[in-house]
């Protein structure tokens, strides 16, 4: 046996923040010295951070970036490290790296050969992907270094990388290191947080070291790093296709590592029942140091799930810990003093008002209150707090406005909650705010304003009225506003523009209504982790969704205004995720809704979301920024992008209406005659 005790590490950064980039690298480095690790694997672009965006073209960045690592090469004694930063090369091109450095030597620097750039992802903007098989130098300092497709061979145990994206493809780079020999690749990764994707990510490291005979490290970034990406700190090793431990996900802390003992001759052993081909060795592209690796005992080793990862519900925990965990780095990373919210007793403004109780108890699960306070130094008011609830009432400041069309039920469900959570509570009436802006513009225009007449524009005025008092609220504070704008509304326009929509962030714009009203049950009843429940939940689990804007007496409610939620929800899947035409839609939601909607309605719900999709393409346009949890986002800045003037699929609606009215096919064709 040839052991060999190795470590994934996870660390928080921040863009092109160089001392906190620098330490938290560092820190995980002497932890992994301490637990005696010899291979220590830390994240993608972990000096300079992920999101850096247009400022990797920046040669100021590049600099600072190779200063940082000649400061965390001191470090690195008795211990080898793969850290990651971008280089640029004599071709004026700046590459996506991986640098290997052993015992205070940088042995080179392997190139990331696959760009990610779907989604959220923008990398072919930044950086050249490396061609395979070509080797190249780069100086910095005083030496010269080794750069490009390279395998390290340190005192016999060959070390290679596939960066992130490279794993994602059919015809990975790990298919060309087995050629030659590998024993350990490395995957430092920065890659986003989206429902189930670990599943994912579990399946490529376990097969990649089964099907290559080796042992697979994997690491990834944790938090939200930049703004809208959640990174969930994904970390695991795995070798002959068996997994041997896996980190916890979402952590609250600065940076963790997770260690395993791997078997270098057990995993030599599957590869020498493989027959290569020798051309495929490429002895230019290995790069030899020394390096004495210690003795290791064998250690049991199964990798578990953590707890809360093993039941039926791990889309409602991962949403709840997700944006739970990118509120608290937003809040930390902006250096706010907490949060404001205009709190209507309604499903939006609840669930967010429940995330952000949930950050304070997520983080005291994960790292305490102490630790918590600690992060959040700059708040001076949470420092001598001993609570959840004292922490709450003082980071989180509610405000319910109502107006006439306001109903008692909507005050009693956010007080309740607000009382629940120990959020701070305000009430204030907006009546006469709304009655003042309305008089002067009907003195204006010399008529009054009906609701027969000017029903959106008196709908509007309101929820636009809310919005300077919550304003007012959060820059007293020093605070950051909340928008409480969901999906749903977002893909159909039905938002206030300057109302709703208003705020510093929007930390539910990525989620649709229909999930949301069954993941606030979700948390009365069952609760994160089975134990972590919101019962202030119960009012507005029992209230239909409804703007009130409208009297009362019109009995206003958001579905009977739109369409039914579910309906939305599938037509925006079908329509915008997959791209398939209006018919292709009405075709899928028939099949999906059958005995349960009449084809009429329908009909109705697929033309009017088109419609409305094309006509508030300006709406998603201003939206703030919001955190990205899966493929359906409609964010324009970061995953879908849409015109905002277009034909307003004019063409396809009308062939959808042909096809519900059965005359698809039956009008004369043009035919071209010779």
């Amino acid at each position: 046996m040839k052991l060999i005790k190795v470590a994934a590490g996870v660390v928080n950064q921040i863009p092109m923040a160089w001392e906190h980039n620098r330490r938290n690298i560092i820190d995980a480095i002497e932890e992994a010295k301490n637990q005696n690790v010899s291979i220590l694997c830390l994240p993608e672009l972990c000096i300079t951070g992920y999101g850096c965006e247009d400022m990797f073209f920046s040669h100021e960045l590049v600099e600072q970036a190779k200063q940082s690592l000649l400061e965390i090469v001191p470090h690195t004694a008795d211990i080898i490290v793969a850290v990651s930063l971008p280089l640029r090369l004599a071709n004026n091109r700046t590459y996506d790296t991986a640098c290997l450095i052993a015992n205070k030597r940088i042995l080179g620097f392997v190139c990331k050969q696959v760009m990610a750039n779907n989604g959220i992802h923008y990398e072919t903007r930044w950086f050249q992907p490396w061609t395979p098989g070509v080797r190249d130098e780069i100086q910095i300092g005083e030496f010269t270094y080794p750069v490009g497709d390279l395998l390290f061979d340190v005192s016999g145990v060959k070390i290679g990388f596939e960066i992130c994206e490279d794993a994602w493809i059919s015809n990975r780079p790990g298919r060309s290191l087995h050629e030659r020999g590998v024993d350990i690749i490395l995957n430092p990764s920065a890659s986003h947080f989206s429902f189930y994707k670990s599943h994912v990510r579990e399946r490529f490291v376990i097969d990649g070291s089964r099907a290559f005979g080796v042992s697979y490290i994997y690491c990834n970034l944790v938090g939200n790093e930049s703004g809208r990406a959640i990174f969930d700190g994904d970390a695991m090793v795995a070798s002959n296709g068996q997994l041997l431990v896996s980190g916890p996900r979402f952590s609250y802390a600065d940076q963790l590592i997770i260690t395993a003992v791997i078997d270098i001759d057990d995993t030599r052993l599957s590869q020498t029942q493989n027959k290569v081909n020798l051309a495929y060795l490429f002895p230019n592209l290995r790069v030899a140091a020394q390096f004495d690796f210690p003795a290791v005992k064998p250690v049991v080793q199964k990798a578990e799930l953590e707890y809360w990862e093993n039941g039926n519900h791990l889309k409602e925990e991962e949403f709840a810990r997700a944006v739970a965990l990118a509120l608290f780095d937003y809040l930390r990373k902006s250096r706010s003093h907490g949060f404001v919210l205009s709190l209507s007793g309604g499903a939006d403004s609840s669930a967010i008002a429940a995330l952000v109780s949930l950050m304070i108890r997520m983080a005291d699960e994960s790292i305490g209150l102490d630790g918590f306070k600690k992060k959040l130094s700059h708040i001076k008011a949470i420092q001598k707090l001993k609570t959840v609830e004292e922490i709450c009432g003082a980071l989180l400041t509610t405000i319910y406005q109502g107006t006439e069309n306001s109903s008692t039920d909507t005050y009693e469900s956010a007080e309740s909650l607000a009382k629940s959570i120990g959020a701070t509570f305000y009430n204030i009436n907006i009546n006469g705010l709304v009655e003042t802006y309305t008089k002067l513009i009907e003195d204006q225009l010399g008529r009054p304003l009906t609701w027969e007449t000017d029903d959106v524009a008196l709908q509007n005025i309101q929820a636009r009225v809310r919005a300077p008092s919550a304003w007012l609220l959060a820059n007293i504070n020093n605070a950051l506003l909340l928008s409480t704008s969901n999906r749903s509304e977002a893909s159909v326009g039905y938002a206030t523009m300057d109302g709703d929509t208003a705020g510093s962030i929007s930390p539910i714009a990525g989620i649709d209504k229909h999930y949301l009203r069954g993941w606030l049950r979700w948390l009365e009843t069952v609760g994160v982790g089975g134990t972590i429940k919101v019962a202030g939940l119960q009012k507005v689990n029992n209230l239909q969704p409804t703007a009130e804007l409208r009297p009362l007496d019109k009995k206003q409610t958001d579905e009977e205004d739109l369409m039914p939620y579910d309906v939305l929800n599938a037509i925006e899947k079908f329509g915008i995720r997959d791209k398939l035409s209006p018919k292709e839609v009405m075709q899928q939601v028939e099949v999906v809704f059958e005995n349960q909607y009449s084809r009429d309605q329908l009909y109705t719900s697929v033309d009017r979301f088109f419609r409305l999709w094309s006509r508030n393409q300006w709406k998603r346009e201003r939206y703030a920024p919001s955190f990205h949890v899966d493929d359906e986002n409609v964010d324009p800045k970061t995953w879908c992008r849409f015109p905002i003037l277009s034909s307003g699929f004019e063409k396809e609606l009308a062939e959808l209406k042909e096809y519900v009215e059965g005359n698809e096919g039956r009008g004369r064709k043009g035919k071209i005659g010779f």
